[in-house]
């Protein structure tokens, strides 16, 4: 093989590895679904818990890289605390070693032995290539076609190995190669090199996988090989230093604390690596390495300098707050990060998360709504038009946001999770739109000095309970993902439409009687109006979490509940018709 061809081989293995990678990883995210978002906001205190969701969520994703950029986002969004970012940062850079340990297995010798051959990759990824494409092509399940893009990708990753090996076995014979090599007897410069070529391709498992490529031609030593492992770890903090720029303080200090733990710990082992080969003469040292012995140097470095700097965690974070000086501005509402929008099932959750939010508002904005009709207070009704507001800005950020999430690679599930959320955060604006109604009707009576008879207060005084009750459903059914609590909502809001129309009828009487007055008439229908249509909103949003779940056929439901045939609806009907009578 010539040069030419060898370079093209090298390059065409480089890009079928990050192609593989990229799919597989893409195909795993897609497959934990919000998981990996639940297990980082599970976070505690304890470290130890947090090294281990790094190692889990780095191997499920497959890039510690990834990992980072996350956190910046999460912290910028404001979800994380950056003190949290710690432990999780440590972890992931253990959990990278994965990959060079499944590498490991292209260089492996069978020496005639059958069971280690089918320990080859060259031996089982043509066979998982193919199931792989199977799951895709036939299975209707996204779950399934998501492993089928798991298994081609892990295929191509290693058939993108095998070529890099390939590409670098006819060098074993080159002088000028060995010759260059000896360059690399420096410990600096090999940490240089490390991490010059790892910032380039922004990637630390790639940058691994070329060493163990060159390694096939016996010229690569310990000596060489620990120095350039050292410098891929800084390398790989580049891309999230990338990520830093134009997010707030604290997601920004995760960019530093990241840089600086690898940083810090190259420098220790690198002293004690120094001064023990001075010491001792390692012998180790000039004897060449293999796939496996790079994929062994690479997790003793990780595991060794997380263990190192474990108890300084403390001193890494002052140590990040010291370089990037002074506080973010604080904001009402919270940002989602668009940097989360590579991860969707991370985005979504935020989404849910800031979704929530506005949900809490809208329902204070209800209930301070409802109880200005008993006592009025100008600070209260002050607070119901600033509640409004910052609805409305939930609304219009939370809007864009989705819709450009929903143009991302998605899951089903996930495609279904932003349709829910699009049509819940428009209910809960609207609810919160009726608030302001119902104040302006409440100062409309003040500045008339006018009042409902003792008989529409009563009336109206069961009508609140109820709204307040479904508004109450709703948040809870929303917030806790309850399919329970949302089928409960829309026996009431029927029972509310009948409560309403039994208010109309009752108030056309007393009209009738001379009891009460037209222009009353016109601010009570204003009331109405107002609480129909809450409820109206409230029955919305229950359908959306009910039809997401899956676990009942909306149509089939909705027709059940129609016709009278759905008992679940009639029984919680009868119930709240006894609770809420005139």
């Amino acid at each position: 093989m010539d040069i030419f061809s060898m370079v093209i081989t090298l390059v065409g293995g480089l890009a079928f590895f990050l192609y593989g990678m990229t799919v597989m990883s893409g195909g795993l995210e897609k497959m934990t679904g919000g998981k990996l978002e639940k297990a980082l906001n599970s976070l505690t205190s304890n470290p130890f818990k947090g090294i281990l969701l790094g190692m889990g969520i780095t191997i499920a994703i497959q890039s510690s890289s990834a990992l980072t950029v996350m956190l910046v986002g999460l912290v910028n969004s404001g979800v994380m605390q950056f003190s949290q970012t710690v432990s999780v940062i440590m972890g992931s850079n253990i959990g990278t070693t994965l990959t060079a340990w499944l590498l490991s297995l292209v260089g492996l010798e069978d020496g005639g032995n059958i069971f280690i051959r089918l320990l080859k990759p060259t031996s089982f990824s043509p066979i998982l290539a193919f199931i792989g494409i199977l799951m895709i092509m036939t299975s209707k399940r996204t779950s399934r076609k998501d492993m089928g893009s798991i298994l081609v990708g892990f295929a191509v990753l290693m058939f993108g190995m095998s070529l890099m090996s390939d590409a670098m076995e006819p060098l074993s014979k080159s002088e000028q190669f060995a010759s260059i090599l000896t360059m690399f007897q420096n410990p600096l410069l090999g940490i240089l090199v490390g991490t010059v070529f790892t910032g380039i391709i922004q990637s630390s498992a790639a940058s691994v996988a070329i060493l163990q490529s060159l390694s096939v031609t016996g010229g690569i030593t310990y000596g060489m090989a620990i120095p350039i492992i050292m410098g891929q770890n800084i390398g790989t903090c580049v891309t999230s230093l990338i990520s830093s720029i134009g997010v707030s303080k604290n997601a920004k200090r995760v960019a530093v604390l990241h840089i600086s733990f690898n940083i810090i710990g190259t420098v220790a082992i690198l002293i004690i690596y120094s001064v023990v080969d001075a010491i001792v003469e390692l012998a180790i040292l000039d004897t060449p390495i293999d796939a496996f012995g790079i994929a062994v140097v690479h997790s003793i470095f990780n595991v060794a300098t997380t263990l190192m700097l474990l108890p300084f965690r403390k001193l890494l974070i002052k140590l990040a707050e010291k370089i990037v000086r002074g506080d973010d501005i604080k904001t009402n509402v919270p940002i989602i990060d668009e940097r989360l929008l590579k991860t969707p099932s991370f985005a979504i959750a935020e989404c849910n998360a800031s979704t929530a939010s506005m949900a809490k508002y809208t329902v204070k904005g209800i209930r301070s709504a409802i109880s200005l009709m008993n006592n009025f207070d100008s600070k209260l009704a002050n607070e119901i038009y600033e509640n409004e507001e910052m609805i409305d800005k939930y609304e219009d950020q939370l809007g864009t946001y989705l819709v450009k999430l929903s143009a991302e690679d998605l899951s089903v599930t996930d495609s279904r999770q932003i349709a829910k959320l699009l049509h819940t955060i428009g209910d809960f604006e609207r609810i919160g739109d009726h608030a302001v109604n119902i104040t302006d009707a409440v100062i409309e009576m003040r500045d008339k000095k006018i009042s409902f008879s003792d008989e529409a207060i009563d009336d109206i005084k069961i009508l609140r309970f109820a709204i307040d009750e479904i508004v109450d459903l709703t948040f809870r059914a929303f917030t806790e993902n309850n399919l329970s609590t949302a089928t409960d909502i829309e026996p009431l809001e029927e029972r509310i439409d009948d409560l309403i129309l039994d208010i109309k009828t009752r108030h056309i009487s007393r009209l009738q009687a001379g009891a009460c007055t037209i222009e009353l008439g016109f601010i009570l229908s204003d009331f109405l109006t107002n609480f129909e249509r809450i409820s109206d909103h409230c029955s919305n949003i229950a359908v959306a979490i009910i039809e997401v779940s899956g676990d009942v056929g909306i149509h089939q439901y909705l027709g059940d509940v129609k016709s009278g045939k759905n008992e679940h609806f009639i029984e919680k009907y009868e119930m709240y018709k006894n609770k809420y009578s005139l």
